[in-house]
């Protein structure tokens, strides 16, 4: 009865043996459906929901639906999706038989195929893919998935291939617990409605909420209230670019899927007669309603008469000039879009439409194009068996004739080469060219586009995605993970962390020549990278000597220059590529060390650039710039300090200098060292200020990796203990430089707290101090020292405005960290307020600045104030962007950067809670609003002080 929409809500659906209306094609079979309640569905039915009113009413019913179909479990789901697909393929035949008799398009025979594939190998691709509530569980990682439907879903489908669109349009929401309306082709209107209809029925009998499935009436103010309706979340189309443009536009959440225009390249490698049996499969299929069909031949000249032989023994007719005009006017209209009148039709039809004589058993009509332009009709997509053919001259002007055929309508679709398999410089250059995202190789396009028949890893789809070339949202075949929502559970999650040093450590005074026969059996040729002065002074020659007793063939590359530059480094590396060593040793201070890693790492991978090199990283095991692993050409790089204070014989760090004058700090453990000798007989005629500053950098190291995001158990245990041996033996050291005990422990000191920067990395202090280096020309120890006690005061609270971001680093710890400091250096008593053990801790190293005979400001260290606030900004910029930064406990805004360079060109910072730092200092630092708030502090008696930034 027209206007049915089915059963009555509470009535029983109808069984597997569905009622057909009758017609022509399909006989009335009896069904229950019959005597329960007298709604029988029948073939010629149209939607009832053909108003706007009633569009409102079937949507407010859907919602309820989907709220209800959210719901479902798996289980649920996937049983539904087992039996709707099934009774879709009880019923591939009269939905064929309804979906040409309607349409006067295709073939009932291919449309069958069409239907069963759309129900068989749709659910058997499908079957056991999670698409309701969780779908992945990671417990150990923390992550589960879980899948939420996007709909209600609006689908649009085309009068090509209505029925089997449908029937997979339906199954993909069922199968993601979706409510879909459909809304069809006008010419497929019945259909349509009918195929919907009784799916809808058969998912309802099992459980499906009523209105899961509805296809509204082909009206065309209906069909466009539907695309903007406030209850339609989601749209899904698939048809000509007008309907797919439409959904986009309707600023909705949208698939759109389009035209193909999908050329065939054929070589002089192939089997002709396989080209042109798959070629004449591919084409009639349905009569070429098939989106992804060959709509153009292009062959290499050599190969065509063979291939029109075999094409023409398949049923190909090919035209002549004048046939070829006529028929490309009747299929391809003034507007160059494929006429209404062909689609679908045969070439018989066709032949008799343009008024030409073919024989009889005609399959194909072939039309040999002249060129790809716009009056060219063979080169358009045709949507029936007419075929157009190309000549090439060669394979790769064929390739440019495809790909003008794909770019003319069919970007992003399908493209076909047909070749010998073994050609796979051929099949890469064809894929390369082609503006497509479905290239298949020796296959009937029409079966090979939509999947799972030719390849079993392509998915199976109606629904052919063209990507951005082609308007659409998607690229690959439409598939159940188009039309969920995947909402992560993310769980908090710690990262592996790390210790890692040298493989070898040896430290004692007088080790030398013990720790160099590692190198008795395996180094021939070695490096030594020092400065000019290790040579006057003489301590490069007791090295030499006990190389050449091992039989090592030495040469020395003494041109290391403080703050090394780039330039110095390509020098060493142009020494070791005419030298080519297999070991090297940096011997000298910090700057020959960092020099020779990275001279090492440029010699046996010279392609590493500059900006590789200093690229930043917040996580080391992530980063943009990744370096190369080392040891190809130098097995063993031997590091030797002769001061106490970088560490860089332990550390993957090296800080060089670039041609903008700003220092680089370069971190990547493929650098770190392979040996370390930690010898404290070539630090004894270190000058004081020298013991000083590196003494101090040392301390600084030892701090700063106590309390980085990324400590650790492992470095905090060193930290400390460097921090301890600094503290005693420093002032010693600088008193009596003879004193070899004490130099011996500020060497051990300054490696355990490189093993502990090594890992744990450093903070803002050792940002300021690079770039206060770089723009004052202040040593990079001493600049440490100036900073040190003001990024503490900087760092201990509790409520900073903004706090490192590190997995392990949960809250705010350096107050409480620098309070363990205080304590381990019995600083105050064990029960002080921790402010005063802060506060005692920037005293005590005050006192020690002092004790070494450090400047306790920037000014006093010799910066002019017009020269400092003139750079001020600058520095400030640059240590915000140094590599150090990120590891600071608090992170810091540029503004507070600015502040701390102001506090320290005064002075020592003002206390927490008072004491005898000073007198009367001022502290601000930004409020995280732009402003900042200054805090006045006094020694005035009865004047509260605040306790925190």
């Amino acid at each position: 009865m027209a206007g049915s929409s089915g059963l009555e809500e509470g009535m029983a659906p109808f069984s597997m043996a569905a009622v057909y209306a009758q017609s022509e094609l399909v006989p009335v079979e009896t069904s229950p459906l019959a005597t329960e309640g007298g709604d029988v569905l029948r073939f010629g039915d149209t939607s009832p929901i053909d108003t706007l009113e009633k569009l409102d009413e079937a949507m407010a019913k859907m919602v309820e639906s989907q709220t209800m179909f959210a719901e479902f479990t798996q289980e649920q789901v996937d049983h539904i999706f087992h039996q709707v697909a099934l009774e879709a393929n009880m019923m591939r035949l009269p939905l064929a038989q309804f979906a040409v008799q309607e349409t006067k398009r295709g073939i009932v025979e291919d449309k069958v195929i069409k239907n069963h594939f759309a129900s068989e190998f749709v659910y058997n691709k499908y079957k056991d893919v999670r698409t309701a509530g969780i779908i992945e569980e990671d417990v150990v990682a923390g992550l589960t998935r879980i899948a939420e439907p996007v709909g209600p879903v609006g689908g649009v489908t085309p009068v090509t291939n209505p029925t089997s669109t449908v029937i997979y349009y339906c199954l993909m929401a069922l199968k993601t617990r979706n409510c879909i309306v459909i809304s069809p082709h006008p010419a497929a209107a019945k259909c349509s409605y009918y195929t919907a209809e009784i799916l809808r029925r058969a998912a309802v009998k099992l459980g499906a909420p009523p209105d899961c499935i509805r296809c509204i009436a082909a009206e065309r103010s209906v069909s466009s209230a539907m695309l903007t309706h406030k209850d339609v979340a989601f749209l899904w189309a698939t048809g000509g670019p007008g309907i797919v443009n439409a959904c986009y536009r309707s600023g909705k959440p949208a698939i759109g899927v389009g035209a193909g225009n999908a050329p065939a390249m054929v070589d002089e490698t192939c089997d002709m007669r396989d080209v042109a049996a798959s070629i004449v499969l591919s084409k009639t299929f349905d009569n070429g309603m098939i989106c992804a069909s060959e709509n153009a031949v292009v062959v290499v000249e050599s190969a065509y008469e063979e291939l029109r032989r075999c094409m023409e023994a398949r049923g190909c007719y090919f035209m002549n000039e004048e046939e070829t005009e006529k028929v490309g006017g009747a299929v391809i209209n003034p507007e160059h879009h494929v006429s209404n009148l062909v689609v679908g039709k045969s070439a018989l039809e066709i032949a008799e439409l343009a008024g030409i004589n073919v024989p009889d058993g005609t399959l194909v009509l072939v039309g040999e194009g002249s060129k790809v332009a716009v009056d060219e009709p063979m080169c358009y997509e045709k949507l029936c068996p007419v075929l157009g053919i190309f000549r090439a001259p060669s394979f790769k002007e064929g390739v440019t004739v495809a790909q003008q055929i794909a770019t003319n309508g069919g970007l992003g679709h399908t493209s076909i080469l047909y070749t010998d398999p073994k050609n796979v410089d051929r099949i890469a250059e064809f894929e390369k060219a082609m503006p497509t995202y479905k290239v298949l190789v020796d296959m009937p396009s029409s079966f090979g586009a939509i999947g799972d028949v030719y390849n079993f890893r392509l998915s199976p789809s109606m629904s052919l995605g063209c990507g951005s070339k082609g308007g659409s949202s998607v690229s690959e075949n439409v598939g159940p993970q188009h039309l969920l929502n995947i909402k992560h559970i993310v769980e908090r999650r710690e990262n592996m962390q790390w210790f890692r040093t040298p493989a070898r450590i040896y430290f004692k005074r007088g080790i030398l020549a013990a720790a160099l026969s590692d190198l008795k059996n395996d180094t021939k040729r070695c490096v030594v990278v020092t400065d000019k002065m290790m040579v006057k002074l003489g301590m490069v020659d007791n090295l030499k000597a006990n190389l050449n007793a091992l039989g090592i063939e030495t040469t020395v590359f003494d041109d290391v220059t403080p703050d090394p530059t780039f330039s110095c480094i390509y020098a060493g590396v142009n020494t070791m590529k005419s030298f080519e060593p297999d070991t090297i040793i940096a011997f000298g201070g910090g700057s020959p060390m960092d020099a020779a890693k990275v001279m090492r790492l440029l010699y046996e991978h010279p392609e590493v650039t500059v900006n590789q090199l200093t690229a930043r990283f917040m996580d080391i095991r992530k980063r943009v710039a990744m370096f190369p692993k080392l040891g190809s050409k130098v097995h063993t790089l031997i590091c030797m300090p002769t001061t106490s204070g970088t560490g860089a014989e332990i550390t993957p760090f090296a800080v060089l200098t670039g041609d903008d004058g700003r220092k680089y700090p370069i971190c990547d453990y493929s650098m770190t060292p392979e040996m370390a000798i930690v010898d404290s007989t070539y630090t004894m005629k270190m000058p004081k200020s020298l013991t000083a500053n590196t003494g101090y950098d040392a301390l600084v190291h030892a701090i700063e990796s106590f309390v980085s995001a990324y400590s650790t158990d492992y470095t905090q245990a060193l930290s400390i203990r460097a921090i301890k041996l600094i503290m005693g033996n420093l002032k010693t050291a600088y008193d009596n430089p003879n004193d070899s005990v004490a130099r011996e422990k500020m060497h051990n000191a300054s490696a355990i707290a490189g093993m502990a920067f090594a890992n744990a990395f450093l903070g803002i202090c050792h940002s300021l101090a690079h770039q206060l280096g770089a723009e004052f020309h202040i040593p990079h120890g001493l600049a440490n020292a100036l900073m040190l006690s003001h990024v503490i005061r900087f760092n201990a609270t509790d409520a900073p405005t903004k706090m490192a971001t590190f997995s392990q680093y949960k809250f705010p710890m350096a107050r409480k960290q620098y309070g363990e400091v205080s304590d381990h250096l019995k600083l105050t008593p064990f029960d002080a307020p921790l402010d005063a053990k802060v506060d005692a801790l920037i005293e005590r190293l005050e006192e020690l600045k002092k004790e070494v005979g450090i400047p306790l400001s920037i000014r006093e260290a010799g910066v002019s104030e017009e020269l400092f606030e003139m750079k001020l900004g600058t520095i400030a910029a640059k240590a915000f962007d140094d590599q150090c930064t990120g590891a600071n406990p608090r992170y810091p805004l540029i503004g507070e950067l600015i502040q701390l360079l102001r506090e320290a060109y005064e002075g020592p910072p003002r206390p927490i809670q008072g004491s005898s730092i000073s007198g009367s200092m001022s502290m601000s630092f930004s409020n995280g609003n732009g402003k900042h708030e200054s805090m006045e502090s006094s020694n005035e008696e009865g004047q509260e002080e605040p306790s925190a930034v």
